[in-house]
């Protein structure tokens, strides 16, 4: 309020002069102080908008053109205004009616420029997410939006307030019993919140990312909310999970790393006395020819153990992306057993032999 008021006493101090040429007709005087404003509001609005936005055009960045777009009408629309509530207080001199009046004309000052901070905001946002640097990127982008609106909504409505002369002081103690009482109340839902504040901070995951939980769960990203983040599993069933649950449980993100593909494992046994580089020969050609396993990188074979049954192989190979892992492994597995059982190779199994000691009916027929 004292703002707009010593901007109103500027403006009067600069238009004396002129007023001094028409004598004291208040009448005469409002006019031409309407007059103008008006003219100045289309001057600053319309030549000087232009030429400042063509000089802006050859700079690298397009923020400061957005940032100009922006500050036209405010800005036009607050020279006008302040002229209209100079011009009302000549003509009405002094009185509560006045009062009213100002405090209307600076209420509808704080709304328009308002308005123009949400817009700005948004655009200075947007433009700062395309980089997908730092803590704006497009998955926080909305989550911050609505943090921004928020507090210059709480800006602006402490601006009001203060310009119709309301103590705000009984409100703010009141705000603050009411947000400890809502923080009780709603503590499970407020530290999903500020989890999904965080995910999207730290961004372990994105959406389409391939997941598995530390119960098992494994799944595509689907939706990263402020709540809960939404898993597809290979079922096709959604899984909704709160993010207090995600942000403090392991997640292996199996499309990390320097790039989407996928290592999968196919675990083989063969008998002993198998000549083993015939073993790896075989897995490497299936490898090979599969249409799932890529060449870079390449496959590989790697005797793991001497196991109980027989010698234990284990064919490693890559994949494009993790959602093809059920259709690859089904692939190799079949593969490698058609080539075992064409080449003769055996593949054991676990066996027992039983031996019967004594007939159960032996010894009770010779007892009789």
């Amino acid at each position: 309020m004292d703002a707009f008021t010593n901007l109103q006493a500027s403006i009067m101090g600069w238009l004396i002069p002129v007023f001094n040429l028409f004598g004291n007709n208040r009448y005469v005087v409002a006019l031409i102080i309407l007059l103008l404003t008006i003219s100045l509001a289309w001057l600053l609005s319309k030549v000087v908008h232009k030429y400042l936005l063509r000089l802006l055009r050859k700079t690298e960045t397009p923020l400061d053109e957005d940032i100009l777009e922006q500050l036209g009408r405010p800005l036009f629309v607050t020279i006008v205004l302040t002229g209209i509530d100079i011009t009302t207080d000549i003509l009405i001199g002094s009185g509560r009616i006045l009062r009213v009046l100002d405090s209307f004309f600076m209420s509808l000052l704080i709304l328009v420029w308002t308005l123009f901070f949400f817009r700005l905001t948004r655009v200075i946002l947007t433009r700062i997410s395309y980089k997908n640097e730092g803590i704006v990127t497009t998955h926080t982008l909305p989550l911050l939006q609505n943090l921004t609106l928020v507090i210059i909504s709480s800006i602006a409505i402490y601006l009001l307030f203060t310009t119709w002369n309301v103590d705000m002081t009984a409100w703010l103690a009141s705000a603050g019993v009411l947000g400890i009482a809502i923080g009780f109340a709603a503590k499970d839902t407020l530290g999903n919140l500020i989890s999904g504040v965080f995910i999207m901070a730290d961004a372990p995951y994105k959406i389409g990312d391939y997941v598995v939980l530390e119960d098992g769960q494994r799944g595509e990203v689907r939706h990263i909310g402020i709540r809960s983040t939404r898993l597809l599993t290979r079922d096709d069933v959604e899984v909704t999970i709160p993010n207090s649950i995600m942000g403090n449980t392991s997640v292996i993100n199996e499309t990390g790393g320097p790039h989407e593909k996928y290592r999968i494992r196919i675990k083989v046994s063969v008998a002993y006395g198998t000549d083993i580089d015939q073993v790896r020969k075989y897995l490497l050609e299936e490898a090979s020819h599969s249409t799932f396993a890529v060449d870079v990188p390449e496959p590989r074979v790697r005797f793991r153990n001497f196991g109980n049954d027989g010698l234990e192989f284990e064919l490693l190979c890559w994949i494009n992306e993790p959602v093809l892992k059920g259709r690859a492994v089904d692939d190799l597995n079949s593969a490698v057993y058609k080539r075992f059982k064409q080449e003769g190779i055996e593949i054991p199994y676990g066996k027992r032999d039983i031996y019967i000691k004594e007939m159960p009916g032996a010894g009770f027929k010779a007892n009789n």
